[in-house]
């Protein structure tokens, strides 16, 4: 079982290409859900206070547009 980075690195160089495919599908749910566990701490945390009353005080005054 690799023990560092540079193990881990090494061993994904070794994976099949249906090996490093399937890595790639989990890596990338791994990641999204790491993300959206941050995000959510930092909303709790008031952290993204500051960009959230930026962004509605420039939609208020019409700097925002439809997407």
């Amino acid at each position: 079982m690799p023990k560092t980075v540079n193990d881990i690195e090494q061993y994904i160089r070794q994976l099949t290409p249906m090996q490093l495919k399937q890595f790639r599908a989990w890596y990338e749910e791994f990641d999204a859900d790491a993300w959206d566990k941050q995000i959510a701490e930092d909303a709790c945390q008031g952290k993204l206070d500051t960009l959230a009353s930026t962004a509605l005080k420039d939609h208020e005054t019409g700097l925002s547009r439809e997407m």
